[in-house]
């Protein structure tokens, strides 16, 4: 028997520590919280993804009754991303939340399991790591890779 151990490395800025390019995408990510389709659970998420040229596309989640058929904010604006501008790999991606009170969170939210999934792919298919930023009020995660997000993913050298 053995073990595998993994680690990441995440680093935590406080807003003002944000270089000018990781500030705008985080603006774009906060107004796109907005935007929000969340008549169910009043919790609004936006999300915005920086492309290698620059441009930002942004997009927020989308609820609907028929769970589980609404979409996340990072697939939203990865979806719309890649088929905009299907030459231009993502370089970065910003996430932000709002709670049912409307206010920002303190701490970052991450991505869930299927957003992971679409991310890593969607670094596999740029071969080029997508930086992650996750924003709260208390501070920013910066992370250099979705692999590190999701080290054990699926791929398709699975298949």
């Amino acid at each position: 028997m053995k073990t595998i151990e993994l680690h990441i490395s995440v680093l935590v800025k406080k807003e003002a520590e944000l270089t000018s390019e990781e500030l705008r995408l985080l603006d774009e990510a906060r107004r796109a919280t907005y935007r929000s389709y969340a008549p169910y659970s009043h919790f609004s998420v936006g999300a915005a993804v920086e492309l290698t040229d620059g441009t930002i596309v942004s997009g927020s989640n989308q609820e609907n009754a028929a769970y589980p058929s609404g979409l996340c904010a990072e697939r939203t604006a990865v979806f719309y991303a890649n088929s905009r501008y299907p030459e231009q790999p993502i370089r970065r991606i910003c996430i932000v939340a709002r709670n049912t009170e409307g206010q920002f969170l303190q701490r970052p939210i991450s991505p869930c399991g299927a957003c992971r999934q679409v991310l890593l792919e969607a670094e596999q298919r740029a071969k080029n790591a997508i930086e992650v930023l996750l924003y709260g009020t208390d501070g920013v995660y910066i992370i250099s890779s979705i692999k590190d997000l999701l080290p054990l993913g699926f791929d398709e050298s699975f298949l």
